[in-house]
């Protein structure tokens, strides 16, 4: 435990990347939301998706763990089991970290009435209608799970190379269509969106813990082959 602590210590000895890069990109996305928000001359609740944008960047951050700090750490003798865990660890350290921030710009949404012009850009009903608890794990898991998917795709790509992380993105992105192509041919898409509505934000949440378990198993077996 003292070294996965240890491995903690060295993702965070830059704390830009998990903190303040990302506090910087979400308070930009923020103050250009609602300088939007205030040009749109209707008094109705609007509603936009500019709070993702750190979100998203966890997906770079996923990358830079592996082809950044991975050489560094074997430099200092850390075994790859301890980074590895040490490394997910840190990632859920950070999503939770993010899913606290999103719930109080959510919070002070709701007490200014959206900034003052009615604008919301953490208060998304649809992610919110099963409390603050519900929105902390959407947050907390996309963050989480845009990160597992960079990590993921940096220890394929560090393992294999690149031609093999080209072969496995054009595989799921043919898995994809041809789910798509199955949908569309047995006319599925009906029950294919109810699911998705009835599941709700917190169902489809709960699924992509499943999917970071998943990518997580399979960047573990890969990164046994990573050469730094």
């Amino acid at each position: 435990m003292r070294r996965t602590l240890n491995v903690i210590r060295l993702q965070l000895i830059n704390r830009q990347t998990f903190i303040w890069v990302p506090l910087i990109i979400l308070g930009s996305a923020v103050v250009i939301s609602v300088l939007i928000y205030a040009m749109i001359p209707v008094d109705t609740p609007k509603y936009g998706g500019g709070g993702q944008a750190p979100l998203w960047y966890f997906f770079a951050i996923g990358i830079s763990a592996m082809t950044l700090t991975f050489p560094f750490s074997q430099a200092m003798s850390i075994t790859r089991r301890d980074f590895f865990f040490g490394t997910l660890l840190t990632a859920i350290l950070g999503s939770a970290f993010m899913g606290v921030v999103f719930l109080i710009g959510g919070g002070i949404e709701m007490l200014t009435d959206g900034y003052g012009v009615n604008g919301y850009v953490f208060y998304l009903p649809w992610l919110w209608e099963a409390g603050p608890g519900g929105a902390f794990i959407v947050y907390f898991t996309l963050a989480l799970f845009l990160f597992v998917v960079g990590f993921t795709g940096a220890t394929i790509y560090k393992s294999w190379g690149p031609t093999a992380l080209t072969i496995v993105g054009v595989g799921l992105a043919l898995i994809l269509v041809g789910l798509a192509f199955l949908a569309t041919r047995l006319e599925l898409w009906d029950e294919v969106w109810t699911g998705i509505l009835d599941a709700g934000a917190v169902g489809l949440a709960l699924w992509g813990l499943v999917g970071v378990v998943v990518l997580s198993a399979v960047s573990f077996l890969a990164f046994r082959r990573a050469t730094p």
